[in-house]
């Protein structure tokens, strides 16, 4: 979403990083460019001279211009702005400290996207929270809109209210409350009508279920695709209905990012939770260091290692973490990664999480590589035989010609994914020479995702494995950061 800001910027900051010493007007015409980009991302003009302002203030400091690194002191003081922008540093979760049933209004615009977000909602707080909730719909103007949250209902696992055809609104909601408290929910989404526009009758309505259902949390759900348009919408429905928080869905499109940029400013209330796609665990709570990091090129570590969390399978882990402790990976171990990644969201997800891979990211989509390759190392292993699998050195020249035909690739391909699996063997030798899973722990801690990842070099780094990935160190991760089941297998020897 923030491509083209997080581009401008990172050109603005690689001049300043580059010069030894800075001047007042050197910051000055840096402050303009910036302001020219988030102008152009769409972000409320208010918001943009209250940012510039507070940025240059400090930027000019003689503590900045006469320090040793000037750039980068400037790079740290846009992000903490940049963070106090979106929000501070507490991530806002939903409030449960009230008498169950708990109660979430979802409000908005219609096809802002507040049905889907309700059953996102649902299925998070029934996981994630461990919670009992009940979903409604109070929709009677749009058709099907009853029938499309009992559908998703059955999709996330989460119960919805019966519907009863003729219905209005603030019945509904009575009807609800009664159901929530009858079957012991507790929490009760309300998911209520859209209009095309903000108009009286819309705001009475939401007023009038409001008062039946004294909601704890009122969510306004914007499109953060319709840009400055969603800003205007979060101060119309600021001004009418007591709104506890802001959920911004399609974070995952082409957006110039202005709409989140501007929000927190605009309405006074926090961005709580962001949509990054269609899926109905595509969720997430909103994380201002999170969000700057990512617009800054800085990556976001923790929310890579919490999706790692999620997607690889916790078996899968101990028996992989076992082969590594004895230096041991073969081919299958190599498959399995790549199944991970791409339920990870893919190669162009994970890159644009890690810290200094934007530019990789940007020469990935250059070469037109894309997520197929992953497919296509997937087809190459799934090619050859189980013993050439477990038994790389099997493969000579005429068995690597029958896996390129059967993959529909060719021999080169062939030889890049056996060249990438030798170095990620050797990696896990290292592994085995560093003392096991502790190792890698003090690896986490002192130095290098790049280390970590040998088989994601670029041409000329010497791992041979995918083009477009640069090699590198990265920033160390801080082990306290990641989820505690990490921090326990890293602790292991």
């Amino acid at each position: 979403m923030f491509d083209n800001l997080s581009d401008r910027l990172g050109n603005v900051f690689d001049r300043l990083k580059g010069r030894g010493a800075l001047s007042e007007s050197d910051v000055r015409e840096a402050m303009r460019e910036i302001r020219i980009a988030l102008l152009e991302a769409d972000v409320a003009l208010p918001v943009v001279r209250r940012f510039i302002d507070a940025v240059t203030e400090k930027a000019i400091g003689q503590d900045v211009l006469k320090s040793v690194t000037p750039g980068q002191q400037v790079v740290k003081i846009v992000d903490d702005e940049l963070v106090d922008m979106l929000g501070g540093t507490e991530v806002e979760g939903l409030n449960f400290a009230a008498k169950p049933p708990v109660v979430i209004m979802m409000v908005g615009l219609q096809g802002s996207g507040k049905t889907t977000t309700t059953a996102k909602l649902g299925k998070l707080i029934r996981q994630k929270h461990g919670k009992k909730a009940l979903m409604a719909s109070l929709d009677v103007n749009r058709p099907a809109a009853q029938e499309q949250l009992k559908v998703l209902g059955e999709q996330v696992e989460v119960a919805t209210l019966p519907i009863i055809e003729g219905q209005q609104p603030v019945d509904i909601a009575r009807r609800a409350m009664e159901s929530a408290k009858l079957q012991a929910a507790d929490v009760l989404l309300l998911d209520t009508a859209g209009r095309l526009h903000v108009d009286e009758a819309l705001m009475a309505e939401m007023k009038a279920i409001a008062g039946v259902s004294t909601p704890t949390e009122v969510l306004l759900v914007v499109d953060s695709l319709t840009g400055q348009d969603a800003v205007n919408v979060a101060q119309s429905f600021t001004g009418e209905v007591p709104l506890t928080g802001v959920v911004l869905t399609r974070m995952d499109g082409d957006a110039r990012g202005g709409a989140a940029l501007s929000m927190r400013y605009v309405t006074g209330k926090p961005i709580k939770f962001a949509g990054t796609g269609e899926k109905l665990d595509a969720i997430e709570a909103f994380d201002p260091r999170r969000v700057a990091g990512r617009i800054l090129g800085m990556g976001d570590v923790v929310s890579l290692v919490e999706k790692a969390a999620e997607s690889i399978k916790q078996d899968e882990a101990e028996a992989l973490a076992k082969k590594m402790a004895q230096g041991q990976f073969d081919l299958d171990d190599l498959r399995m990664q790549l199944k991970q990644m791409q339920n990870m969201g893919g190669l162009g997800m994970l890159a644009g999480m890690l810290p200094g891979m934007k530019k990789a990211k940007a020469a990935m989509a250059a070469s037109t590589m894309d997520d197929r390759v992953l497919l296509h190392m997937d087809a190459i292993i799934g090619s050859m035989t189980p013993k050439e699998r477990t038994k790389p050195a099997l493969l000579n020249a005429k068995r690597k010609k029958r896996v390129a035909a059967g993959s529909g690739t060719d021999v080169q391909t062939v030889n890049k994914v056996l060249k990438m699996h030798q170095e990620m063997g050797r990696a896990m030798k290292q592994i085995k020479k560093m003392g096991g899973m502790k190792g890698l722990g003090a690896l986490f801690g002192g130095g290098g995702m790049g280390a970590a990842m040998p088989g994601l070099g670029g041409p000329g780094s010497g791992a041979g494995g995918l083009p477009g990935m640069g090699g590198g160190k990265g920033p160390g991760v801080d082990p306290s950061t990641l989820p505690s089941d990490l921090q326990n297998l890293l602790k292991k020897k």
